[in-house]
């Protein structure tokens, strides 16, 4: 069964709000973050919308098994420079997972962290030691390391370093992989050819790692390490490669979550954006792309 979503708000309503504008899109999963990505503010989590989305949820069908949390952006677990800081990361990635537990969440994707004036392997090891710490046994929702595009001082952005991670991490029934789409392509991996990718990932870490898979195109040329996102079809992965990664008979059962730009973002009129969700989930259930998507989006939304 394809299982597609995206990843969506989480407001006053929390992951009840999140359910409902999922199932706008004809989602049968999706992906939140418990506030702002940019930000550590939080508020506790109501047990009143966790029942009601429950309830909800299996009315139409999700396994909140496939439900994923995002961790904010703003951490850090690849830097002591500010010990303080790091300690902080630890802390708050420990208290996420709590309240992913509170909600049933299974699977939490992280940005493994970046390497701030200091070597690659350097911060891999800050990596591993903040993993091995926050997955002490207190807590059950698994972390689901992000394959990252290489911007900057990413860790993260090879198979061989994710690898380098997960097999350094205790844990072993806590860790596991995000795959990005369009993180892949901007860090070298020719998707065009996923079936070498597969082949490679399954060696060197194992697909039975693979949690949950990010479905974005990309602004950027192969290997250009900058992490832009674009619609499904408009980017230079193209939509034939990644309905082959979507619809790949090894990730049947993994949740597929789009991050795409909402329309109208890149335009000069930054007042009226929508969210292009609906519409990529259909042309990725009939699997043919449709050139007209967008302006059918504006449409949809303007009625």
């Amino acid at each position: 069964m394809l299982i597609i979503g995206s990843h969506v708000s989480f407001g006053k309503d929390q992951i009840l709000g999140s359910l409902k504008e999922a199932l706008n899109y004809n989602a049968n999963t999706f992906m939140f973050y418990t506030g702002a990505p940019t930000n550590t503010i939080r508020k506790d989590i109501e047990d009143k919308y966790i029942d009601e989305a429950l309830s909800l949820m299996q009315k139409n069908n999700i396994d909140i098994n496939n439900v994923v949390c995002h961790a904010p952006y703003i951490v850090n677990l690849g830097s002591k420079k500010d010990l303080s800081k790091y300690e902080f990361s630890i802390n708050f990635i420990r208290n996420e997972l709590k309240r992913c537990d509170e909600m049933h969440i299974t699977k939490m994707v992280l940005h493994p962290g970046n390497a701030v004036d200091i070597s690659k392997e350097e911060g891999l090891n800050n990596i591993v030691e903040a993993l091995n710490t926050i997955l002490d046994g207190t807590t059950k929702c698994k972390i689901l390391l992000e394959t990252m595009a290489g911007k900057g001082s990413e860790c993260g952005c090879t198979l061989d370093e994710i690898a380098y991670l997960v097999k350094n991490t205790h844990k072993q029934d806590q860790i596991g992989v995000c795959l990005d789409t369009c993180h892949l392509f901007d860090g070298g991996y020719d998707l065009s050819d996923f079936d070498s990718f597969l082949n490679e990932f399954d060696t060197k870490i194992g697909l039975d790692k693979i949690g949950c898979i990010h479905i974005n195109d990309s602004k950027n040329v192969l290997g250009s390490h900058k992490d832009r996102h674009e619609n499904i079809g408009i980017g230079n992965i193209g939509f034939n490669n990644l309905i082959k990664i979507i619809y790949h008979d090894k990730l049947t059962n993994i949740p597929k979550i789009l991050e795409t730009p909402y329309i109208g973002e890149n335009d000069d009129d930054k007042e009226r954006i929508y969210p292009p969700y609906r519409f990529e989930i259909e042309m990725i259930r009939n699997q043919e792309f449709d050139p007209d998507f967008r302006n059918k989006i504006r449409a949809y939304y303007k009625k």
